[in-house]
């Protein structure tokens, strides 16, 4: 048996807001609960309500700037930077700038919209 998991297929996450989401590890894509990796691209002008995660997450930006509000403070990160983000930190999204902006997202444990507690809009 191999002790290792070659992803060609991982699982489209369907969205309204034009993100796209692709999870190659993580709750849709195999169960595990223990981790969640996803590249995602986010189009100008997106952005997500407040939320107030109980995971850490991870972010990678390979393309463009994402702009994350966290606690009242504002944060723009670009392509080369990442970023850390605690559980429990109410935190907002977005992309308010004119190109797209691609990235690799990691949650530990792992991403579920239970776990995610977003605010309504």
């Amino acid at each position: 048996m191999k002790k290792y998991i070659i992803q060609n297929n991982p699982f489209i996450v369907p969205t309204t807001d034009g993100k796209t989401i692709k999870e190659h590890f993580g709750f849709a894509t195999d169960g595990n609960s223990e981790i969640s990796i996803a590249h995602m691209t986010a189009p100008a002008g997106w952005s997500e309500p407040f939320q107030t995660p109980e995971f850490d997450e991870f972010t990678f930006i390979i393309k463009g700037k994402k702009q994350f509000i966290i606690e009242n403070e504002t944060v723009v990160i670009e392509a080369g930077q990442s970023i850390k983000i605690e559980r429990n930190t109410r935190v907002q999204y977005s992309n308010p700038f004119t190109e797209p902006c691609e990235y690799i997202a990691i949650c530990t444990p792992a991403f579920s919209i239970e776990k995610v507690h977003r605010e309504d809009d």
